[in-house]
């Protein structure tokens, strides 16, 4: 058990000290002494596996045990052990209650059956926390010290113990009223749910306002897609601004990946004649909606979502924004797969008439 408490202390740190060097002073069996002895030096790893038996056995009655200096040991120990008051070093609680009455300190008789150490300690009324071990010295009073009385020329705090009215906070206090923190706050929102006609106004005139102000909104090539699903409109006015933008292909990158939707077809289509898109975004894109049309499952969608691609690969051809002859093979197997649709039927007679055209 001493080995286990102390095994990662020192013998001059150790508690026991004193008692192992009393110990080995008195007694008299060899195999206690040699046994004692090992914590004033190294304790052998095998000691707590080893049993009691095991060890009288191993010990040889003709050997005796080479007994090192015990008052250097003992001094060793003085001069390390932590200094503590004489109260504290009795271990038990320096202050007790007192009573003036002498009979209150006369116990239960002890020559009665039911007598025993709890009859005897609740007839003295002693608290639990006077009966412990541990020292503990007595609780000063420290009264809280008065407060001084303001001067003249102080604001003091007033306490009114009764509120006549309810206070109310200025939210207005502090708050940064630029046109920035309202476009941020908005396009919060604008990912999230459509937004006012006035609200989506106050965006697109805040990026007129400040051209830099569309690096500083909020918006990342993550939330673009939400973006455009609730607020399409302001989705074009802020790609048109990041077209300058080391970013703008990042944000090509979500277009293409988002589910095809009559918004982000909308989106798209402004974009294509606002400005030059770099093809490979176009092609990546007309590539998606074809595939997203061919996998749909619910035919009434599925017929809705191939008539808006039909008609926005009308205005692109009429507007000539994409070369029909790239993507040729693949709009129409598209339009031949879905030919039983009025629109896909009117873009496969397009692409006949382009096709004996010359490129």
């Amino acid at each position: 058990l001493l080995y286990d408490i102390h095994r990662q202390e020192t013998e001059a740190t150790t508690p026991f000290v004193p008692l192992v060097l009393e110990m080995v002073e008195t007694t008299n069996d060899m195999a206690e002494r040699k046994f004692l002895l090992q914590f004033l030096s190294s304790l052998p790893k095998e000691l707590p596996k080893q049993s009691v038996q095991g060890f009288l056995q191993s010990c040889d009655p003709a050997e005796d045990p080479v007994i090192p200096d015990l008052d250097a040991l003992r001094r060793m120990h003085q001069e390390s052990a932590p200094v503590v008051n004489s109260a504290q070093a009795l271990g038990l609680r320096p202050v007790i209650n007192d009573k003036s009455d002498e009979g209150y300190w006369v116990p239960s008789d002890p020559s009665r059956e039911d007598f025993d150490d709890i009859s005897a300690v609740s007839d003295l009324q002693l608290k639990p926390e006077e009966l412990t071990l541990l020292s503990l010295e007595p609780a000063w009073a420290r009264p809280v010290p008065p407060l001084l009385e303001a001067t003249v020329d102080e604001v003091f705090w007033l306490s009114p113990s009764q509120l006549l009215s309810e206070p109310l906070w200025d939210y207005t206090m502090c708050a940064d009223t630029s046109l920035g923190a309202e476009v941020r706050e908005l396009f919060a929102k604008a990912v999230k749910t459509p937004l006012p006609a006035d609200q989506a106004q106050v965006i697109i005139d805040g990026l007129g306002q400040d051209v830099k102000l569309v690096y500083h909104c909020g918006l990342t090539p993550k939330k673009l897609p939400e973006l455009v699903e609730h607020n399409p409109q302001i989705a074009i006015e802020v790609l048109l601004k990041l077209m300058g933008s080391s970013q703008i292909s990042n944000y090509f990158q979500a277009l293409v990946n988002m589910d095809m939707s009559l918004h982000s077809l909308e989106v798209v289509n402004k974009l294509t004649t606002a400005v030059d898109l770099p093809h490979e975004f176009i092609h990546l894109y007309i590539s998606n909606c074809i595939s997203s049309c061919e996998n749909i499952k619910d035919k009434y969608m599925q017929n809705r979502l191939v008539r808006l691609v039909c008609v926005f690969l009308q205005s692109l051809i009429r507007n000539k924004i994409i070369n029909v002859h790239d993507l040729f093979i693949e709009v129409q197997a598209f339009c031949i797969e879905f030919s039983r649709i009025k629109e896909a039927a009117s873009l496969f007679r397009v692409l006949k008439t382009l096709e004996q055209q010359p490129r």
